[in-house]
């Protein structure tokens, strides 16, 4: 295994067996083909029999297609194709994340194949010239990869609150970070990545940050998403990232990047520079139809 197989896997994506999915005349997504029958009652005919699956709300307005996509959501709830809905809303956009077309349950948003933003945080502490890092193990309960490692702070990025303040919030649901600690921590740019998942396509985008610990610090989780949390040397982490499954699936990607730019993956390593590039794929372009 290599640090190039955990991104490879991240972007395993393909639409060959993908309808692009469209919404009052707006690109937003793609859908499985063989979900057409499940969407057949809200589809245009006309514009499946072009490949394209085309929705249209009745009024062409934010708060038409929000309740469009809600009914669809709760039908597929009801036939088991996506779990419950967790009430909170992710923007349907274009290029931007504020390029707001309609808002959708998180849950299905790979379902509809729309393009998704989430937060990751890397807290790191330095013992002498050694790094170490907090990593988390996520509780077993969770809808997505339950009990995988994770980063010390990771969520979802929801419609209606600005990044730093998703940051805090999520610093001290999943960390008991305190607000004035978690604004000492440094944005360091994104990571793409365009996987395949059961249901769909996740064309997502991660913002990334690093935050200095004090030595002392222990996290504590006070949501129950983080059953416990270990600080490991970064070697070690840097091992499980390569040599095993531990990681859930995108984080893998998280600690890669944090390794370039701490320079302990360096330029002499293996496959440097399609690691570097795999960091940062195109991501396919969403536009008006």
């Amino acid at each position: 295994m290599s640090y190039l197989d955990r991104i490879q896997r991240c972007n395993n994506a393909t639409l060959v067996n993908y309808f692009p999915l469209q919404l009052d005349g707006y690109h937003i997504g793609w859908v499985r083909k063989d979900y057409q029958n499940v969407l057949m009652p809200w589809l245009e005919p006309k514009a499946l029999a072009q490949s394209v699956m085309r929705l249209n709300s009745p009024e062409n307005t934010l708060p038409s297609r929000n309740q469009l996509l809600a009914t669809i959501v709760e039908t597929l709830h009801q036939q088991k194709i996506i779990r419950p809905p967790m009430q909170e809303l992710y923007p349907v956009s274009l290029a931007h994340r504020n390029d707001v077309i309609a808002l959708v349950d998180r849950v299905s948003a790979s379902f509809f194949g729309i393009r998704c933003y989430g937060q990751h945080l890397n807290g790191y502490v330095r013992d002498g010239e050694a790094l170490k890092m907090w990593v988390g193990r996520r509780a077993r309960d969770r809808g997505v990869e339950p009990g995988k490692l994770d980063q010390l702070v990771a969520g979802g990025l929801p419609h209606g609150i600005s990044p730093a303040d998703n940051l805090l919030k999520e610093c001290y649901e999943e960390a008991g970070i305190s607000k004035p600690l978690a604004e000492q921590a440094k944005a360091v740019g994104t990571i793409s990545y365009f996987a395949e998942s059961s249901i769909g396509l996740k064309p997502d985008t991660l913002y990334n940050y690093d935050l200095a610990l004090p030595v002392d610090f222990h996290p504590q989780c006070t949501d129950g998403e983080v059953e416990d949390f270990y600080l490991m040397p970064l070697n070690e982490v840097a091992d499980l990232v390569r040599e095993t499954t531990e990681f859930k699936l995108n984080c893998n990607l998280v600690v890669i990047d944090f390794l370039v730019r701490h320079g302990v993956l360096a330029a002499d390593e293996i496959d440097y520079t399609p690691i570097v590039a795999g960091l940062h794929p195109s991501l396919p372009v969403l536009q008006p139809s």
